[in-house]
């Protein structure tokens, strides 16, 4: 990789160095700070604009002390001075150099990474769907244990986290479950990081219900939805509505049990449903739902263009379909393996626990390197 920054990478940097400017100015307006939700947006923005700025300055430093050392290294070879006082100048300068060019080689993949283009939907929180399938009561079961894992996840993120409707089976597990999980006070929101959950999860195990010690296969599928933008959502026509209400059950409260207060919403040109019953008022379930059915109406609509661009290519994290196969949870042997990034780890209880930091990062670095290449390709580098 050139220890230099390519015309087009610091013409970017060059902008946001004036980007910063314009957010530093806004910041200290007193009429934006008493908007508090413009003052969030642009916090957040400007704490991502700031680190690549300081990523940019970290380089043009290196730069500067890699020239200087680069000089020293020439005037100690053309010194007259002793062999043994060159020997040890040269000796400095060298190292100099060799450090300086690493740091630099790392700064330079830094900043083609955080150049990137964003999903404007990163920093969104998000609906996160997960329906039992294959594996009867097994696959219900294991749709509750992967609810549980995402919701550690977000308590480790520190994170609100939601169920906003459940249906639970027999022996206690989950035929369907949506969360709402809310990060977006972080520099990437719930969507961003757990956007590539979507799909198919398998799991290997010997069930509770198995007499014979039998390892069984099992499978859910997972849906991660942004919360749509209220400037941004869907418009929903009231007459293509229909809007139920019904007695809630399970988890919510014992309260929710009382009065009608559970809400389903069907969108009658689509046939979308979504319904919510953990909120304690019919109102606040009505408003719920409404998120979630903008939001999956929103995703039917991503999907649609997803699938006319997958025609012509097919990215390596996959289009996010329920139907692939995307990730092996396999038991006995304590092993993780995400199928799209050839992914092993053998941390399955710690990953069950929550701790998903490894796959995470590590899709999202597949998807940084598949867009770099990208960008690459139609530059022709």
């Amino acid at each position: 990789m050139s220890l230099q920054l390519a015309p087009a990478l610091a013409s970017s940097l060059d902008r946001l160095a004036r980007r910063l400017q314009e957010l530093d100015a806004a910041l200290a307006d007193p009429a934006i700070a008493a908007d508090n939700r413009r003052y969030r947006e642009l916090s957040r923005e400007h704490a991502e604009v700031s680190e690549v700025c300081a990523l940019a300055r970290r380089h043009a430093q290196r730069e500067d002390d890699l020239a200087t050392a680069r000089e020293m290294l020439e005037d100690a070879r053309g010194s007259a001075q002793d062999a043994a006082q060159n020997a040890e100048l040269r000796a400095m300068a060298q190292e100099e150099i060799a450090q300086a060019e690493a740091e630099l080689d790392a700064l330079v993949a830094q900043l083609q990474t955080a150049l990137l283009p964003r999903d404007p939907d990163d920093a969104r929180p998000a609906f996160l769907e997960i329906r039992a399938g294959t594996g009867g009561d097994e696959s219900a079961l294991f749709a509750a244990d992967l609810a549980r894992m995402y919701s550690r996840y977000a308590e480790r993120q520190g994170w609100r986290c939601e169920i906003l409707s459940a249906s639970e089976s027999d022996l206690g597990g989950y035929k369907e479950v949506v969360l709402r999980l809310d990060g977006s006070d972080a520099a990437q929101g719930a969507y961003g990081r757990l956007k590539f959950e979507s799909g198919g999860h398998r799991v290997q195990r010997v069930p509770a219900t198995e007499s014979q010690g039998r390892i069984h296969t099992s499978a859910c599928t997972v849906a991660v939805l942004p919360e749509a933008d209220e400037a941004q959502a869907v418009q929903l026509n009231p007459a293509d509505l229909r809007i139920d209400t019904f007695r809630a059950s399970g988890a919510g409260g014992q309260h929710i049990n009382k009065t009608d207060s559970a809400v389903r919403v069907v969108h009658l040109p689509t046939g979308i449903v979504a319904e919510c019953q953990d909120g304690r008022s019919q109102h606040s379930n009505k408003a719920r739902a409404l998120q979630v059915l903008q939001a999956r109406i929103q995703e039917k609509e991503r999907s649609e263009r997803a699938a006319k661009e997958a025609a012509t290519r097919k990215g390596l994290i996959g289009s996010g379909d329920r139907s692939d196969r995307i990730r092996t949870y396999n038991f006995p042997q304590g092993r993780l393996t995400d199928h799209r990034i050839n992914l092993t780890l053998y941390k399955l209880g710690q990953v069950m626990e929550g701790e998903l930091d490894d796959v995470i990062a590590a899709l999202l670095s597949a998807q940084a390197a598949e867009q770099l290449a990208e960008l690459e390709a139609a530059s022709g580098v």
